[in-house]
């Protein structure tokens, strides 16, 4: 036998040994990401420093696009994701944070920032009150928070200028200094002129006036813009909502009240001197022009419709209706104007006794009688508006006779003598999907005054209702007639949309449809189609890019240590 062998375990047993303490003590090596793999990193943070409740742009790889699967925390405090893309998450900085580093959690992987987020004071705001009749041109300061007693009026030839990120706040009624009970509300009057211009990182804020946390729908009235454009009623009529003088006779379609872009309108509509019946939209316009510019705005949690146009010819593109009561949009007195890209989600347990509707048309608001049109400039009969890409959310379920209460109507309600063309849009989870209805005849329908073309009415137990003389049949076998591309989605069916997963997540909603979605394709083109609009693909109000990004809030009552602290 080799005297050797007997060494051999002992050898064995120091090779191991060594090889496991060389493993042991060497630095494992990071995997390196190559090209196309899916390493969540953060490569920058703009800006590096900023205050508590203002938001900041992290740019990186491989982010979740849905906001609510990333997790975000500023020196160690988790913040609120406000958009998301593959590349950028757009973050508002959480009242407690200190300054540190940022970090991004997504897909089981974490990833931070190799500099830090420097936290800057924000001092608390002073505030002003306005009131009365301002008879001068006033320029407010985002710098001071301003309050709204009774109603506030612009009168002719003066220009109230609100630069971005002004927060105004509005009174109840009971603060209103006339005595007359009106809750604080603006009023930019015939000839008179506001200029806001908010960006979608500043926006122009209308709120209430009671602390955060405690603001509820109707703490205050609303904003009201008066132009020149014709309205289809007498000179004498009274301007509507106890808002004071006449709507008198002017001819000016394409006169200008001013500039609304990036403005957020919150808790409007309280009862206009105590009538409960009588309260303020959250943006009324009252026979503006079309010279007026009106762009991304957000009405939310009013107590009664959020946007209305009695007359004139003003146009809008990128309007948000968010929780409100009563209808989204509502037209009366002769509107001709247009309005393209306008998005609503509804909360199921809020509605109004008068019936909730998303999009409401009519001439008048006497329930008497059709009118017959009135044939104003150009030989064009008024009434006669354009709502392109519209999309009215109200239950992400299927509304039933229990569920859908006495409150919910229409998805579109069209009536008294209206005129309007509707394409491209759609209406989802209202009992109703259109409703046509009329004391004289089916006559609209069948002369093309309505033209209804690309809509998708979608998870409504009722697709198509008539009313008055116009029966249910002549309103369904006009919807589908050949050409007009318009359909009806059951409830069995809707998957096939493919809506966003968080459509109806009433806190942080997300409205992009998912890639494949049918809404993304098969646009009609309009007969009523001018160059105001913008030529699109999709029906509904979006498409694949998110212009309510940044600018628009869906949880203002959570705001309440930022919200002290921002003036809010």
């Amino acid at each position: 036998m080799n005297p050797n062998l007997h060494r051999l375990p002992a050898l064995l047993l120091l090779f191991v040994s060594m090889a496991a303490f060389f493993v042991a003590c060497k630095d494992p090596e990071p995997p390196t990401p190559t090209p196309g793999s899916t390493a969540v990193t953060i490569t920058s943070i703009d800006p590096t420093s900023a205050p508590v409740g203002s938001t900041i742009a992290i740019t990186g790889t491989n982010f979740n696009t849905n906001p609510g699967s990333n997790t975000i925390t500023i020196g160690g405090v988790p913040a609120t994701i406000v958009s998301a893309s593959s590349t950028q998450l757009i973050v508002t900085v959480p009242a407690s944070a200190t300054t540190g580093a940022v970090s991004v959690s997504t897909g089981g992987q974490t990833a931070q920032s190799s500099s830090t987020l420097t936290i800057t004071p924000q001092p608390v705001k002073p505030t002003a009150t306005l009131q009365g009749t301002i008879f001068s041109n006033r320029t407010l300061s985002r710098d001071t928070v301003y309050l709204l007693r009774g109603l506030v009026y612009i009168p002719q030839t003066y220009t109230l200028t609100i630069p971005a990120g002004t927060v105004i706040r509005g009174a109840a009624a009971d603060a209103d200094p006339s005595g007359a009970n009106m809750p604080g509300s603006l009023v930019i009057e015939r000839g008179g002129f506001i200029n806001a211009r908010g960006t979608a990182t500043q926006p122009i804020i209308f709120t209430s006036a009671k602390a955060a946390g405690q603001r509820n729908y109707g703490d205050w009235g609303g904003v009201v813009l008066i132009g020149r454009s014709p309205v289809n009623r007498p000179g004498t009529t009274a301007n509507p909502r106890s808002i004071r003088g006449t709507v008198e006779t002017y001819g000016e379609p394409a006169g200008s009240s001013g500039v609304m872009q990036y403005v957020r309108i919150e808790y409007s509509g309280a009862p206009m001197g105590g009538n409960t019946g009588v309260r303020l939209p959250g943006l009324s316009f009252y026979g503006v022009g079309a010279g007026t510019t009106v762009d991304h705005i957000q009405v939310s949690y009013g107590a009664g419709d959020a946007y209305a146009w009695f007359g004139g010819t003003v146009n809008a593109k990128n309007l948000m209706a968010y929780r409100t009561t009563d209808d989204d949009w509502t037209v009366d007195w002769g509107y001709t104007g247009n309005v393209q890209f306008g998005a609503s989600l509804r909360d199921p347990n809020v509605f109004d006794a008068s019936g909730s509707n998303g999009l409401e048309v009519e001439n008048y608001e006497t329930a008497a009688t059709d009118v017959t049109p009135v044939v104003a400039i150009n030989g064009q009969t008024q009434n006669v508006p354009v709502f392109a890409n519209m999309s009215s959310f109200a239950f992400g379920t299927t509304p039933t006779a229990s569920n859908a209460r006495a409150g919910y109507q229409s998805g579109a309600y069209l009536r008294r003598n209206s005129a309007v063309a509707v394409y491209n849009s759609v209406f989802y989870g209202y009992p109703e999907g259109l409703r046509v209805e009329s004391i004289t005849g089916p006559s609209s329908l069948t002369s093309g005054i309505i033209d209804l073309r690309g809509l998708v009415l979608a998870n409504t137990p009722l697709p198509v209702v008539g009313g008055g003389v116009v029966t249910t049949d002549q309103v369904a076998q006009y919807y589908i007639t050949p050409g007009r591309n318009n359909q009806v989605i059951q409830s069995g069916s809707l998957s096939a949309l493919l809506l966003n997963a968080n459509n109806f997540t009433l806190t942080s909603p997300s409205f992009l449809p998912q890639s494949g979605s049918p809404l993304l394709s098969d646009a009609v083109s309009g007969n009523r189609l001018n160059s105001f609009f913008t030529s699109v693909t999709y029906r509904g109000a979006f498409g694949t890019d998110n212009w309510a990004a940044n600018w628009t809030n869906y949880s203002p009552r959570r705001w309440t240590t930022i919200g002290r602290i921002l003036g809010l």
